[in-house]
């Protein structure tokens, strides 16, 4: 069964081509095209597709907005792109309940693994991304007592915790730890259920809102 996507972006050429990369894999399929937010709320609400990638900048009405209402209003899921890394736009998109933030200039091949990411009920920011969003909230002072729900983790699901924060791939953390991708998927649905977040990106909020990473911590 294809993974319905809707596709928002006011430049032709730039929504042509997101089509052609969409349209290129058997698995997914453009349901709609539109070129400004009420555009997209509107096709959204008639097709009801598992993913809308909207454009954060359009006319009559923002991304940031749409991704409200698109989200608000059923299950499709909604990824962000953007040409600016405005940590302003990402905090709004986090609020929005955006299942990604990423940049324009991201290789086809990641647009496509976001969309499916996206499908399965989690999310992705740009490894960037995550980092300005991590310095801003490590800015602040750590809580001094430790919260219950983290003594819940076990060692090895705290190991995996910093890695998620660390912008890290299911992939990556595999070969870091040297087990398989779904040992790493199950530590990190137990982890997101012993903290009580939605997804990995509030799992990396959760994680420097804690203290348990800084601003310097990942890799170089």
């Amino acid at each position: 069964m294809s993974i319905t996507v809707l596709i928002a972006d006011d430049h032709a050429v730039f929504r042509s081509g997101l089509r052609a990369v969409v349209d290129a894999h058997p698995d997914l399929e453009c349901v709609a095209e539109v070129d400004d937010g009420r555009a997209a709320i509107e096709a959204a609400l008639r097709t009801h597709p598992d993913v809308a990638i909207l454009d954060v900048r359009m006319p009559k009405l923002d991304g940031l907005a749409a991704t409200e209402a698109i989200v608000a209003a059923g299950r499709t899921r909604v990824l962000l792109l953007t040409t600016y890394d405005s940590e302003a736009n990402l905090h709004r998109a986090l609020s929005a309940g955006a299942s990604g933030f990423l940049l324009k200039s991201l290789p086809p091949e990641e647009l496509v693994a976001a969309i499916r990411v996206a499908v399965r009920g989690d999310a992705v920011i740009d490894p960037s991304m995550t980092r300005r969003l991590a310095a801003r909230l490590a800015a602040g002072i750590a809580p001094p007592v430790e919260p219950p729900e983290l003594a819940q983790l076990t060692a090895r699901e705290r190991e995996v915790l910093l890695l998620v924060a660390d912008a890290r791939s299911n992939a990556e953390i595999a070969a870091a730890l040297q087990v398989g991708e779904e040992t790493v998927k199950t530590h990190v649905s137990r982890i997101l259920a012993k903290l009580g977040v939605r997804d990995r990106i509030q799992a990396v909020v959760y994680a420097y809102r804690q203290g348990l990473v800084g601003p310097s911590s990942g890799r170089s």
